[in-house]
């Protein structure tokens, strides 16, 4: 039985809206890899969008981080197209370091350097199999000719510094999300994970800080989607109020499920839905389960690792494609198994329980820790769409969720942007 139908709409007003949104996400992907079954024939139909890839600072430089080849990537184009993945959202990620005059430049020339990796994916190496999309009308476009879809998000505000002309900047260069803060509080606002080696306490700002209101101000009237995932509960709540678009969990999952203070609480989630935003449910283990041994496990591995390229002054990207570090991750899954299909899509369930089904969406963060047992990589995203099948949800219902919600949301953050220029 399909326990979502009655979060509906019942407006004539909301139907209008939501048939619009069907028509865009159910525009036919391109996946001739993507084995016959009952979620290929689903996939065939609609749209799916994951909002949250990350890129290594190599991305297209080598063959093992081309995405054109057959990689180890957790996303590459082959992958896309065996699992039945039409678009993401690639990120721009940039860490939390000290706020200094030099680490500010530092964080704007390794955004820029990721806004460039990204394009040349979709620009010089492979125009004919993936397009950027700028803007929604645009994701129909590229869809409807047989390629994949690339979007840019940005993840932590921190790549800004105090300068808010870089959002124009950005923003030309295709940024269309970004997250206000990372770990550790920033110039924009409080994080959920304070860094205590950068000093932070609990709070810095008691949630936006003045200069956060008009990073809000100016991503309204641009037309770039504000990003809760990541900030303290304060934090997100202030967004939610003073963002005069609805805003974006772009990579969040259940409190209730998994106690972690990156997850929402059921009120943030109500809240979020209540100003018409969207939660993308995130398929990171961490924050699908709490597993304090696995935790503490990853922790220990992150060090061990780190102190045997202490001289080589590697970056996290870096960090994470040495061997060591793969092997070691390998066998963290073997010692404490990762969180599966069936628990991701709990989230979902709940989400949708609490939110509605108009609220509701999926993210991966692969290639920045995500990845469970059954959806480790692009080339298992049909098992996600296999089990929504199974708990009784409808194609229509899997349409929003996942493409339609996003989608309409980026609607309306232009229409306010729209409203603002006049």
């Amino acid at each position: 039985m399909n326990t979502v139908k009655r979060f509906r709409a019942a407006s004539s007003l909301r139907s209008a809206m939501v048939a619009a949104i069907i028509a865009l996400c159910c525009v036919p992907g391109a996946s001739p890899g993507f084995a016959a079954s009952p979620e290929a024939d689903v996939h065939d139909r609609i749209f799916t969008l994951d909002s949250h890839v990350d890129i290594p600072f190599n991305y297209t430089e080598t063959p093992e981080t081309d995405p054109g080849k057959a990689t180890d990537m957790q996303v590459d184009l082959g992958k896309m197209d065996k699992g039945g993945l039409d678009s993401g959202f690639f990120i721009v990620y940039v860490g939390q370091t000290e706020r200094t005059p030099e680490n500010y430049a530092k964080a704007k020339a390794d955004a820029l350097q990721k806004f460039s990796l990204i394009h040349r994916m979709t620009d010089q190496f492979y125009p004919d199999r993936i397009g950027m999309a700028y803007h929604p009308a645009d994701v129909e476009k590229i869809a409807a000719s047989g390629r994949k879809v690339a979007m840019i998000g940005i993840e932590n505000g921190f790549v800004i510094g105090k300068d808010l002309s870089l959002l124009r900047k950005y923003y030309d260069l295709g940024g269309r999300y970004m997250t206000l803060a990372h770990m550790g509080h920033n110039d924009i606002c409080d994080t959920s994970t304070p860094n205590a080696e950068l000093g932070d306490g609990p709070e810095e700002h008691g949630g936006l800080s003045a200069f956060g209101r008009e990073v809000i101000d100016e991503m309204n009237r641009l037309g770039m989607m504000v990003d809760v995932s990541h900030i303290s509960e304060k934090s997100m709540r202030q967004a939610v109020a003073y963002s005069k678009a609805p805003v974006i969990a772009s990579h969040s999952s259940v409190r209730a499920l998994a106690d972690h203070p990156r997850n929402l609480t059921d009120d943030q989630m109500r809240l979020l839905a209540k100003h018409g935003g969207v939660m993308q449910i995130v398929a990171l283990s961490a924050y699908i389960k709490v597993d304090p041994a696995r935790h503490a496990a990853y922790d220990a591995l992150e060090q061990k690792v780190a102190a045997l390229y202490k001289d080589d002054n590697l970056d996290e990207d870096a960090l994470y494609e040495t061997p060591e570090m793969k092997q070691g991750l390998e066998q963290l899954d073997r010692d404490h198994p990762p969180a599966t299909v069936s628990q991701f899509v709990d989230h979902i369930d709940h989400a949708v329980k609490v939110m509605g089904v108009d609220h509701v969406g999926i993210s991966s963060d692969f290639g920045g820790g995500g990845g469970i047992t059954g959806w480790n990589n692009a080339a298992e995203t049909g098992n996600i769409t296999r089990e929504l099948l199974a708990r009784g949800y409808s194609e229509e219902d899997i349409a929003k969720i996942w493409s339609g919600n996003l989608l309409r949301v980026w609607r309306d953050v232009e229409a306010v942007a729209g409203k603002s220029a006049n």
